[in-house]
Parts: structure tokens; sequence; C-alpha cells
């Protein structure tokens, strides 16, 4: 279905793409630091399974839906702002009991809430429909099918490096939370300032 020597190309791409610090990675650090290494793990597969979803509707022609309707980027991209800027306002308001919320919601919520932010990232959606498609050859076989193995790449890298820096975060968390609110500071921080990144984002 993929040309080996195409995918070849793509792997150490897709690899440097996913140790390049961004709004995923940040994201998994906020995520280990608020709760703990399984909240983290459960977060990255989130983020991985709304990439396989961004591929899924980038091989089914989501860049002619995109060209069309420019308003439903920017509406996805607001909800997303508003969604992160609720987490750091929860994450202020409660403080330590936040923390211990969120471990005993458990990891289907960390995975829902990692699913909800990377599905709500207008710039992932931009990023595929510009990226991925450079790696595919409508001559090797289906695209929806090439689209599906070079997410599964994306995905597969994105999740080992981000659940990486959410455990190594859940570690240095646990050790912020002797100083009190200094934990919740710096988890509301970087939800504030993927929210701030998100709505400076150019418009394309």
């Amino acid at each position: 279905m993929v040309d080996p020597l195409t995918l070849l190309a793509f792997v150490p791409a897709a690899l440097a793409l996913n140790l390049t610090p961004g709004a995923d990675m940040m994201f998994c650090l906020g995520q280990g630091l608020r709760s703990d290494g399984r909240a983290a793990v459960a977060a990255s597969a989130g983020i991985s399974a709304a990439c396989m979803v961004h591929v899924t509707l980038a091989g089914l022609g989501l860049g002619a839906v995109v060209a069309a309707l420019p308003w439903a980027l920017e509406a996805i991209r607001w909800i997303g702002v508003a969604y992160l800027l609720w987490l750091a306002v929860q994450t202020l308001r409660h403080g330590k009991a936040a923390r211990d919320e969120a471990r005993a919601h458990g990891v289907w919520q960390a995975f829902r809430t990692g699913f909800y932010v990377n599905l709500s990232n207008p710039k992932v959606i931009l990023f595929v429909l510009a990226f991925v498609p450079q790696f595919v050859r409508p001559e090797a076989g289906p695209v929806l099918g090439q689209f599906l193995v070079f997410g599964a790449v994306l995905g597969l890298g994105g999740f080992v490096i981000n659940a990486g820096v959410g455990i190594f975060a859940s570690t240095l968390g646990r050790r912020l939370a002797r100083g009190g609110r200094v934990l919740g500071y710096v988890s509301a921080g970087i939800f504030v300032a993927l929210a701030a990144r998100l709505a400076m984002m150019e418009r394309t």
C-alpha cells in the first residue's frame, strides 16, 4: 500500500516532528504535573487517537471542505481556546483538589481531554493537510490507506515521546506538590500559554 522507500523517508521526518516541542508535548507536560504518570500516558494516547481522526478526514478530502468553509477552522480554534482556559481556571480554583480530582477520575478522563485538545487544534488539521500529502503516491494504492499508515507512524512516535515527557513531569509534579500552590500556578500557566498560542495562530 505504501512504497517502502517513501515510508523510509517519512519515518525520520515524522520522528523529527514528534521531537519538536509543541502544543501536544506541552499539554502532556501539564497533565503530568496536574495528575500522575498514568494520566499523562492516557492523555498522550488520546492525542494520538485524535491524530488518526485528522489523517482520516484529510484522506477523505478535508482540504476541500476547509477551502469551502474557512470559518469552520476559526470556530474549532476558539472552542479549543475556551477549553484550555477552562482547564487553567479549574486548576487555579481548586489547587491540590484539582490534582486529586484528576487522579480520582483516572485515565479515561485524561484520554478524553487529550483527544479533545488535539481535535480542537486547527493547526494540527493544517499541518496534516500540508505535510502528509507530500508522501502520498496515488499510483501506489488507495490514498486513504496511505494516509492511515502515515498517521499511524506519526501517532505512535508522538505517543511514545509525549508519554515520556508526561511521566517525567509527573515525577517533578510530586516534588512541586510539596510547595503548595506552586504546582497549580505552573499547570495553569501551561494551559494559558497553550490557549494564547492557539488564539494568536495566524489564519491560513
